[in-house]
């Protein structure tokens, strides 16, 4: 049990260390969050020009 709390105050750093890693992890998260929103979103998007697009004729 020592060796964890030892490990946790770092040498004592640990109430500066422990709160970035925290707010490192939000933030990255939220970025996360915001992408694959912003993803679907311009998916939907895609489709719908898709749909509404004339159909191109391909070929020579």
């Amino acid at each position: 049990m020592e060796q964890i709390e030892t490990f946790l105050a770092m040498g004592g750093y640990g109430h500066y260390v422990w709160p970035a890693y925290g707010l490192t992890a939000a933030i990255m998260i939220a970025f996360l969050v915001s992408t694959l929103r912003s993803l679907r979103s311009r998916k939907r998007a895609l489709e719908t020009l898709e749909a509404d697009a004339p159909k191109r004729q391909t070929g020579a």
